[in-house]
């Protein structure tokens, strides 16, 4: 069997622009939720989001490269430089030494609703200018597999490369499938995650209307997973990128070996097109698929942390409690669980890798990051949340779940190595 490691890590966060900072942020409970600053927000029911800030796309990119592609593709770009760097990996004979066959290192990489910003901006030039004024970039600014496509260009990744969207599983979901492809020989390397920049006045109107959205304007506590008080989620942007590494190739060339990917949960509900499944049966599945067979008889779930989706909707993370303590009985007390939203936000397509980053900096750390905004227990929602403060404590095994409209499911599992 093969085993799949973690060799290098990138983020493009609310609360922090590279691993490093967003590590720190974690920790220490900060807040990246503020008042929406892309557009004029004064006559709009929702006023919040978790916004990229301090980040100069141009000055790290170059002006051609961000006047070519949208900035879902742009945060993609810089996420997965810090993660290949670290890497050390290199296919590209015009970038240095070569140490990876370029035809064994793959992509797969997503995005929940992909170029909204250039949909929203040429759509808007086609009413007022005319068709002339639609940018010849439109479509491969847009499409949402153009971020995996330009990281395999960046990297000359000849392998399989693939777009994956299961709406808010996004992230998980390419790392699982990116996991699947080197555990059954497709390629020895993959760059997996996700990215997601779509605050724009249509997508929080649209979230908004489908009442997915939190309407309460102060950024203090608007975001709340898990409390009593919660009602709805913060829109963000951002973007995580893994590079999964099968172990003996890893350890043959001397890399870096952050932490084992053991395990990938993923089901479908198919119960409803944007409501979870109030049983939670199929969550519950795909925390249990995602567990290494190995370690399932003698779990000691006081020494697991979960990274849970949380995205402090009313159903979500009742749904999510249900699951855990059907997954794990009534040891689901003993779990470390915090959501990292309650300081990001929901950023898509790009939470499921940000947040599995998340899981794995507590895991090396011992350290379970917090949910802030956290004052009110909810007696539906009745396990150990981490309130407000980091906690250390041994943790053998980090989960990170996800869930997306339509249903989608994903689990990730990491341990150390």
């Amino acid at each position: 069997m093969r085993r799949i490691v973690i060799t290098g890590m990138g983020a493009v966060t609310p609360i922090g622009n590279s691993v490093e900072e967003f590590q720190k942020a974690l920790f220490a409970g900060e807040n990246g939720i503020g008042l929406i600053t892309k557009f004029d927000i004064s006559e709009s029911k929702y006023k919040v989001a978790g916004e990229i800030k301090n980040l100069d796309k141009a000055a790290v990119l170059g002006k051609p490269f961000v006047r070519k592609t949208d900035s879902f593709t742009q945060f993609a770009i810089i996420a997965a430089n810090e993660a290949m760097a670290q890497s050390g990996l290199n296919a590209n004979p015009e970038k240095g030494e070569i140490n990876i066959d370029s035809d064994r290192m793959g992509v797969c990489f997503g995005s929940g609703i992909g170029g909204v910003e250039t949909l929203c901006t040429d759509h808007q030039n086609l009413l007022e200018k005319g068709s002339r004024k639609v940018s010849p970039y439109f479509v491969p600014k847009m499409i949402y597999n153009i971020a995996a496509g330009n990281i395999a260009i960046e990297f000359k990744a000849n392998g399989p490369c693939t777009a994956v969207s299961t709406a808010c599983a996004t992230g998980a979901t390419a790392v699982g499938e990116g996991y699947r492809n080197i555990l059954h020989g497709y390629a020895d390397v993959m760059i997996c995650g996700g990215s997601e920049a779509g605050i724009t006045p249509l997508t929080v109107a649209g979230f908004g209307n489908c009442q997915a959205l939190t309407d309460n304007p102060d950024p203090e506590t608007a975001c709340r997973p898990f409390d009593k008080n919660r009602n709805g989620f913060v829109m963000a942007e951002g973007a995580g990128v893994m590079v999964l590494e099968e172990y003996e190739h890893a350890k043959q060339r001397g890399a870096n070996i952050i932490a084992e990917v053991c395990g990938y949960g993923s089901t479908c509900d198919a119960h409803h097109v944007t409501a979870p499944d109030p049983e939670a049966t199929y969550v519950a599945k795909a925390f249990l698929q995602a567990v290494p067979e190995e370690m399932k008889a003698n779990l000691d779930c006081s020494k697991i942390y979960v990274n849970a989706h949380g995205t402090s909707t009313p159903l979500n993370d009742k749904t999510e409690t249900t699951a855990l303590k059907k997954a794990f009985g009534e040891d689901a007390k003993k779990l470390h669980i915090s959501s990292s939203k309650s300081m990001t936000g929901h950023m898509l397509g790009a939470t499921g890798t940000v947040e599995a980053i998340a899981a794995v900096l507590a895991l090396v750390n011992d350290t379970v990051p917090p949910t802030i905004h956290y004052t009110e227990p909810d007696p539906e929602c009745d396990l150990d949340y981490t309130p407000n403060q980091a906690v250390k404590t041994q943790i053998d095994l980090a989960l990170s779940s996800n869930l997306g409209f339509g249903g989608h499911n994903a689990v990730l599992a990491f341990r150390k190595i």
